[in-house]
Protein backbone atom coordinates (compact mmCIF):
# COMPACT_ATOMS: atom_id res chain seq x y z
CA UNK A 1 0.00 0.00 0.00
CA UNK A 2 1.05 3.73 -0.73
CA UNK A 3 1.64 6.35 1.91
CA UNK A 4 -1.91 7.90 1.45
CA UNK A 5 -3.30 4.22 3.08
CA UNK A 6 -1.69 4.62 5.98
CA UNK A 7 -2.81 8.89 7.03
CA UNK A 8 -6.00 9.09 7.99
CA UNK A 9 -7.27 12.97 7.16
CA UNK A 10 -8.42 14.64 10.37
CA UNK A 11 -10.78 17.39 9.93
CA UNK A 12 -9.65 19.11 13.23
CA UNK A 13 -6.53 20.89 11.34
CA UNK A 14 -8.12 22.38 8.97
CA UNK A 15 -11.19 23.49 11.07
CA UNK A 16 -8.03 24.81 13.29
CA UNK A 17 -6.37 26.22 10.54
CA UNK A 18 -9.47 27.88 9.36
CA UNK A 19 -10.18 29.77 12.68
CA UNK A 20 -7.18 30.69 13.14
CA UNK A 21 -7.11 32.46 10.11
CA UNK A 22 -10.39 33.75 10.77
CA UNK A 23 -9.02 35.48 14.02
CA UNK A 24 -5.56 36.56 11.45
CA UNK A 25 -8.46 37.91 9.04
CA UNK A 26 -9.91 40.23 11.42
CA UNK A 27 -7.45 41.60 12.96
CA UNK A 28 -6.10 42.25 9.53
CA UNK A 29 -9.04 44.13 8.47
CA UNK A 30 -9.30 46.00 11.31
CA UNK A 31 -5.36 47.66 10.42
CA UNK A 32 -6.63 47.97 7.25
CA UNK A 33 -9.29 50.06 8.66
CA UNK A 34 -7.61 52.18 11.05
CA UNK A 35 -4.69 52.93 7.84
CA UNK A 36 -7.82 54.22 5.40
CA UNK A 37 -10.13 55.76 8.04
CA UNK A 38 -8.14 59.07 7.64
CA UNK A 39 -8.29 59.24 4.09
CA UNK A 40 -11.42 58.33 3.74
CA UNK A 41 -12.79 60.75 6.45
CA UNK A 42 -11.39 63.86 4.06
CA UNK A 43 -13.87 62.63 1.97
CA UNK A 44 -16.95 62.50 3.74
CA UNK A 45 -17.19 62.75 7.46
CA UNK A 46 -19.54 59.51 7.50
CA UNK A 47 -17.73 57.43 5.28
CA UNK A 48 -15.00 55.87 7.56
CA UNK A 49 -18.41 54.37 9.54
CA UNK A 50 -20.20 53.00 6.62
CA UNK A 51 -17.18 51.20 5.30
CA UNK A 52 -16.51 50.13 8.76
CA UNK A 53 -19.74 48.61 9.00
CA UNK A 54 -19.00 46.64 5.54
CA UNK A 55 -16.14 45.14 7.12
CA UNK A 56 -17.60 43.77 10.21
CA UNK A 57 -20.28 42.25 8.37
CA UNK A 58 -17.77 40.60 6.04
CA UNK A 59 -15.60 39.33 8.40
CA UNK A 60 -19.49 38.23 10.90
CA UNK A 61 -20.61 36.10 7.60
CA UNK A 62 -17.14 34.51 7.08
CA UNK A 63 -17.86 33.59 10.99
CA UNK A 64 -20.81 32.27 10.68
CA UNK A 65 -19.81 30.24 7.58
CA UNK A 66 -16.63 28.94 9.89
CA UNK A 67 -18.89 28.13 12.69
CA UNK A 68 -21.51 26.31 10.67
CA UNK A 69 -18.83 23.93 9.43
CA UNK A 70 -17.93 23.39 12.90
CA UNK A 71 -21.81 22.54 14.32
CA UNK A 72 -21.58 20.32 10.72
CA UNK A 73 -18.81 18.21 11.35
CA UNK A 74 -19.97 18.07 14.89
CA UNK A 75 -23.07 16.38 13.51
CA UNK A 76 -25.38 19.05 14.27
CA UNK A 77 -28.42 19.42 10.90
CA UNK A 78 -27.91 22.93 9.44
CA UNK A 79 -30.36 24.52 6.96
CA UNK A 80 -29.37 24.21 2.90
CA UNK A 81 -29.14 27.57 2.58
CA UNK A 82 -27.00 27.72 5.80
CA UNK A 83 -25.00 24.87 4.45
CA UNK A 84 -24.05 27.32 1.06
CA UNK A 85 -22.81 29.71 3.48
CA UNK A 86 -20.28 27.01 5.04
CA UNK A 87 -19.47 25.37 1.83
CA UNK A 88 -18.39 29.39 0.77
CA UNK A 89 -16.72 29.70 3.95
CA UNK A 90 -14.10 26.54 3.49
CA UNK A 91 -13.23 27.62 -0.06
CA UNK A 92 -12.65 31.19 0.91
CA UNK A 93 -10.81 29.96 3.81
CA UNK A 94 -9.06 27.70 2.02
CA UNK A 95 -5.94 30.12 1.49
CA UNK A 96 -5.64 31.58 4.25
CA UNK A 97 -5.30 27.76 5.79
CA UNK A 98 -2.44 27.15 3.34
CA UNK A 99 -0.65 30.22 4.04
CA UNK A 100 -0.91 29.68 7.99
CA UNK A 101 0.02 26.35 7.29
CA UNK A 102 3.44 27.33 5.68
CA UNK A 103 4.31 29.48 8.46
CA UNK A 104 4.13 27.02 10.91
CA UNK A 105 5.69 24.04 8.33
CA UNK A 106 2.88 22.10 8.11
CA UNK A 107 2.83 19.75 5.37
CA UNK A 108 0.30 21.27 2.56
CA UNK A 109 -1.10 17.85 1.42
CA UNK A 110 -2.05 17.49 4.92
CA UNK A 111 -3.80 20.54 4.73
CA UNK A 112 -5.46 19.55 1.80
CA UNK A 113 -6.69 16.23 2.81
CA UNK A 114 -8.15 17.89 5.61
CA UNK A 115 -10.26 20.17 3.25
CA UNK A 116 -11.41 17.32 1.24
CA UNK A 117 -12.66 15.39 4.48
CA UNK A 118 -14.61 18.78 5.37
CA UNK A 119 -15.94 19.19 2.48
CA UNK A 120 -16.97 15.55 2.55
CA UNK A 121 -18.75 15.77 5.45
CA UNK A 122 -20.62 18.45 4.36
CA UNK A 123 -21.82 16.88 1.29
CA UNK A 124 -22.46 13.52 3.05
CA UNK A 125 -24.37 14.82 5.98
CA UNK A 126 -26.56 16.67 3.59
CA UNK A 127 -28.45 13.47 3.07
CA UNK A 128 -29.47 14.59 -0.24
CA UNK A 129 -30.44 11.41 -2.69
CA UNK A 130 -29.04 11.91 -6.55
CA UNK A 131 -30.67 10.00 -9.54
CA UNK A 132 -28.22 7.56 -10.88
CA UNK A 133 -28.24 9.20 -14.78
CA UNK A 134 -27.26 12.65 -12.92
CA UNK A 135 -24.64 11.43 -10.78
CA UNK A 136 -20.73 11.10 -12.46
CA UNK A 137 -18.00 9.23 -11.55
CA UNK A 138 -15.04 11.32 -12.39
CA UNK A 139 -11.46 8.90 -12.25
CA UNK A 140 -8.01 10.31 -13.41
CA UNK A 141 -5.75 8.31 -16.35
CA UNK A 142 -2.99 7.18 -14.32
CA UNK A 143 -5.36 4.97 -12.31
CA UNK A 144 -5.05 2.89 -15.86
CA UNK A 145 -2.08 0.68 -15.90
CA UNK A 146 0.13 2.66 -18.08
CA UNK A 147 1.14 -0.29 -20.59
CA UNK A 148 -2.40 -0.59 -21.68
CA UNK A 149 -2.91 -0.20 -25.45
CA UNK A 150 -6.93 0.57 -24.62
CA UNK A 151 -7.84 4.51 -24.70
CA UNK A 152 -10.21 5.28 -22.30
CA UNK A 153 -9.90 8.99 -22.34
CA UNK A 154 -12.97 9.57 -24.28
CA UNK A 155 -14.75 6.28 -23.49
CA UNK A 156 -14.29 4.50 -20.66
CA UNK A 157 -16.19 1.47 -22.07
CA UNK A 158 -13.31 0.88 -23.63
CA UNK A 159 -11.84 -1.13 -21.06
CA UNK A 160 -11.23 -4.73 -21.35
CA UNK A 161 -11.91 -5.12 -17.76
CA UNK A 162 -8.80 -7.46 -17.69
CA UNK A 163 -8.61 -6.66 -13.55
CA UNK A 164 -5.18 -5.12 -14.18
CA UNK A 165 -6.05 -1.94 -12.84
CA UNK A 166 -9.05 -0.35 -11.21
CA UNK A 167 -10.53 1.12 -14.17
CA UNK A 168 -12.35 -2.67 -14.90
CA UNK A 169 -13.66 -2.25 -11.22
CA UNK A 170 -15.11 1.29 -11.77
CA UNK A 171 -16.79 1.02 -14.58
CA UNK A 172 -18.52 -2.69 -13.33
CA UNK A 173 -19.95 -0.29 -10.40
CA UNK A 174 -20.51 2.63 -12.66
CA UNK A 175 -22.89 0.26 -15.03
CA UNK A 176 -24.79 -1.79 -12.11
CA UNK A 177 -25.62 1.54 -10.17
CA UNK A 178 -26.56 3.49 -13.28
CA UNK A 179 -24.26 6.44 -13.17
CA UNK A 180 -22.39 8.10 -15.42
CA UNK A 181 -17.90 7.34 -15.58
CA UNK A 182 -15.49 9.23 -17.16
CA UNK A 183 -11.71 8.66 -16.98
CA UNK A 184 -10.15 12.34 -17.58
CA UNK A 185 -6.16 13.16 -18.28
CA UNK A 186 -6.47 16.87 -16.53
CA UNK A 187 -8.88 19.76 -14.95
CA UNK A 188 -9.56 21.27 -18.63
CA UNK A 189 -11.37 17.96 -19.57
CA UNK A 190 -13.11 17.21 -16.05
CA UNK A 191 -14.41 20.43 -16.35
CA UNK A 192 -15.91 19.75 -20.57
CA UNK A 193 -17.23 16.45 -19.34
CA UNK A 194 -19.29 18.33 -16.08
CA UNK A 195 -20.81 20.46 -18.32
CA UNK A 196 -21.41 18.31 -20.98
CA UNK A 197 -23.34 15.91 -18.56
CA UNK A 198 -24.83 18.83 -16.14
CA UNK A 199 -24.74 16.63 -13.31
CA UNK A 200 -26.19 16.72 -9.49
CA UNK A 201 -23.20 15.11 -7.87
CA UNK A 202 -19.85 14.09 -8.82
CA UNK A 203 -17.80 11.92 -6.74
CA UNK A 204 -13.99 12.41 -8.07
CA UNK A 205 -11.23 10.27 -7.56
CA UNK A 206 -7.87 12.57 -7.55
CA UNK A 207 -4.74 13.43 -5.42
CA UNK A 208 -5.18 16.28 -2.79
CA UNK A 209 -3.99 19.28 -5.52
CA UNK A 210 -6.43 17.82 -8.08
CA UNK A 211 -9.14 17.36 -5.72
CA UNK A 212 -9.27 20.68 -3.99
CA UNK A 213 -9.04 22.69 -7.68
CA UNK A 214 -12.04 20.30 -8.58
CA UNK A 215 -14.10 21.37 -5.87
CA UNK A 216 -13.38 24.92 -5.98
CA UNK A 217 -14.30 25.08 -9.38
CA UNK A 218 -17.15 22.72 -9.54
CA UNK A 219 -18.81 25.04 -6.46
CA UNK A 220 -21.64 25.25 -5.69
CA UNK A 221 -21.84 21.32 -7.47
CA UNK A 222 -21.36 18.41 -4.34
CA UNK A 223 -18.49 16.81 -4.93
CA UNK A 224 -17.51 13.60 -2.97
CA UNK A 225 -13.44 13.54 -3.29
CA UNK A 226 -11.67 10.13 -2.58
CA UNK A 227 -7.82 10.55 -2.54
CA UNK A 228 -5.93 7.71 -5.01
CA UNK A 229 -3.07 5.67 -3.65
CA UNK A 230 0.28 6.54 -5.30
CA UNK A 231 2.64 3.24 -5.04
CA UNK A 232 4.54 4.36 -8.06
CA UNK A 233 4.73 7.78 -7.54
CA UNK A 234 2.22 10.62 -8.63
CA UNK A 235 0.56 10.07 -11.92
CA UNK A 236 1.96 6.91 -12.46
CA UNK A 237 -0.53 3.43 -12.35
CA UNK A 238 -2.17 4.74 -8.94
CA UNK A 239 -4.99 2.80 -7.09
CA UNK A 240 -8.22 3.12 -5.59
CA UNK A 241 -9.76 1.66 -3.07
CA UNK A 242 -13.20 0.74 -5.08
CA UNK A 243 -14.95 -0.80 -2.11
CA UNK A 244 -14.27 2.94 -0.51
CA UNK A 245 -15.69 4.60 -3.62
CA UNK A 246 -18.80 2.61 -3.67
CA UNK A 247 -19.36 3.30 -0.42
CA UNK A 248 -19.46 6.99 -1.51
CA UNK A 249 -21.17 6.35 -4.40
CA UNK A 250 -24.15 4.91 -1.83
CA UNK A 251 -24.25 7.52 -0.39
CA UNK A 252 -25.13 10.03 -2.81
CA UNK A 253 -27.66 7.38 -4.53
CA UNK A 254 -29.29 7.51 -1.26
CA UNK A 255 -28.45 3.42 -0.84
CA UNK A 256 -27.35 3.56 2.24
CA UNK A 257 -27.63 -0.22 3.20
CA UNK A 258 -24.84 -1.08 0.76
CA UNK A 259 -21.50 -0.41 0.32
Amino acid sequence: MGELALVRPRKRLFLGLASLGLIVSAAAVYALWLVMSPGLERIHAWLPYVVAAVLVLAVLVLAFGVLLIVLAVLGLPILSTARRVAWWAINLMFPIAIMLGRLVRIDRERIERSFIEVSNHLVRNHRHEFPPDRVLILAPHCIQLDVCRHKITKRADNCKQCGKCNVGGLLEMSKRHGVHMAVVPGGTLARQVIKSLRPKAVLAVACERDLVTGIQDVFPLPVIGVLNDRPNGPCCNTRIDVASVEKSLCLLLGKRDEG
